[in-house]
């Protein structure tokens, strides 16, 4: 009985995943008409991972055919743990075969475009064909939603099997009645924004190539740049400010903006995400503005930066690498931090933040109550349940654990403490600011790790965990 369990459970991932493989092989098709409009002509590296996807896909859906009515959340969260792999392998192939990085470096750069972390791998950028600098951009565009969840709205048809795989991307929220409608509207809400954020920074002095780049890396608060020296090559405060703008619209929830394009414009202000984004970004900058030798544009910027998980830097590298390190320690916090949970953003988020927080105020005014009292625990007039506050808790209790093992390693390999944190702290976030640790001199077990903590920050640890668990029964086998 548990082997046929066992089989059954496998055909229904397969079958999911079988579409997810399509969908990532017809997305990687097309920088291809980038390289038509700038007349680059390597078009092999594009295409044979692009069908080779397409194909075994396209395989597993007819094999497998069937299946998906049996599919349960364990289902879900294994195909999307999956399908974060096989994107970034897929992505890590194109690069492999496009430049001369090796594999290993391709996979890295790959996870860290689809995944929204934003790190690179490519000491020259600007140096790169622009289809492999939209690819980057690109990756970044669809993983901000997430690989699934793109899937879902153009592949899979409403039912079970989409609900089940959109909870499995940690989204929780329902902007419509369904799954699939709520999708469609995140889609077309997405596209307004990206849409807008071109225009706002080709009108602020941005080439339209990288205009184009630019929003779809910050609307999706991924962080990757055409640029060297990230959105700081263009000595322009206009752009920066523009760049803060679409970085606070990607890190606010989804359901905010929805409100607020019905006409609701006080849903914005009294959602208490975005009171708390805006209130740590004026702290923290007030902060570092104060204590550090860092101009208040800069102090600004890179707090929005950090908090929305984005990325982008208004400094060369290696002036981020001569910060103070009370600046280091301000951006690692928020970091952590991460802004509004269904977002593009990564880390912690600001809700489960607010929820420990408020848990542990609750927990004293409790002991100062009298005895048999009940005390009313809401955030935001919406009832807190025990389980919400044990599910924050947990999270935050096991990010920190994988934090402290990626740290320990590269601590272990002769980085600077302070710094190696930093990057640890960056690459879980899926943040993307660097103190310069990843680079193609990084050694190949720090790099597997950091890869890891890509992965796990993007899906929010569980899916990973139960993919895993699911491995190892399998072997144990």
């Amino acid at each position: 009985m548990i082997g046929q369990l066992r089989r059954r459970d496998f055909f229904v991932i397969a079958e999911q995943l079988g579409f997810i493989m399509i969908g990532i092989g017809v997305v990687t098709l097309l920088p291809i008409l980038v390289a038509l409009i700038y007349n680059e002509t390597d078009y092999i590296a594009f295409f044979l991972p692009s069908v080779f996807s397409i194909v075994i896909g396209y395989g597993l859906r007819r094999l497998f055919a069937g299946n998906s009515k049996n599919m349960r959340l364990k289902h879900g969260m294994m195909i999307a743990a999956l399908a974060w792999l096989w994107a970034a392998f897929i992505g890590g192939l194109i690069l492999t075969l496009a430049t001369n990085i090796s594999f290993l470096d391709g996979y890295y750069e790959s996870m860290a475009a689809w995944t929204g972390t934003g790190m690179t791998m490519f000491p020259n950028v600007e140096a790169l064909p622009k289809s492999i600098l939209f690819l980057r951009s690109m990756e970044q565009w669809i993983g901000g939603l997430g690989v699934v969840i793109v899937v879902i709205g153009i592949l899979i048809r409403p039912g079970t099997a989409a609900a089940r795989l959109y909870k499995s991307e940690a989204r929780e929220e329902r902007i419509r009645p369904s799954i699939a409608n709520t999708v469609k509207t995140i889609w077309w809400i997405y596209l307004f924004y990206t849409a807008v954020g071109i225009i706002l920074f080709i009108l602020a002095g941005m080439p339209i190539f990288d205009s184009i780049n630019h929003t779809m890396t910050a609307i999706a608060t991924g962080g990757m740049s055409v640029k060297n020296d990230n959105i700081g090559a263009y000595h322009s405060d206009m752009i920066n400010i523009v760049a803060m703008i679409i970085m606070i619209l990607g890190a606010t929830s989804f359901l905010v903006h929805y409100r607020v394009l019905k006409g609701k414009l006080s849903f914005i202000i009294r959602d208490i995400q975005f009171q708390a984004l805006i209130i740590f970004t004026f702290v923290f900058s007030l902060l570092i503005i104060v204590n550090t030798n860092l101009t208040s544009m800069n102090a600004v910027f890179n707090s929005v930066s950090a908090i929305t998980t984005t990325g982008f830097s208004s400094q060369p590298l290696n002036a981020m690498v001569a910060w103070p390190q009370y600046a280091k320690i301000m951006f690692i916090g928020l970091m952590l931090l991460g802004g509004s949970a269904g977002s593009t953003v990564g880390a912690i988020k600001l809700i489960r933040v607010i929820t420990v927080l408020k848990s542990i105020y609750w927990e004293i005014a409790k002991i100062f109550s009298p005895e048999g009292s009940i005390l009313p625990r809401k955030i935001a007039d919406k009832q807190v349940t025990d389980a919400e506050i044990k599910e924050a808790s947990s999270f935050i209790s096991i990010y920190f654990v994988f934090l402290f093992i990626t740290w320990i390693v590269l601590v272990q390999y002769g980085y600077d403490a302070l710094n190696a944190l930093f990057e640890v702290c960056s690459t879980q976030g899926c943040v993307g600011l660097s103190m310069g640790i990843t680079s193609q001199t990084m050694p190949q077990i720090p790099q597997v790790f950091l890869i890891f903590n890509m992965w796990i920050g993007r899906l929010e640890i569980i899916p990973v965990l139960v993919l895993l668990r699911a491995a190892i029964d399998i072997f144990k086998r």
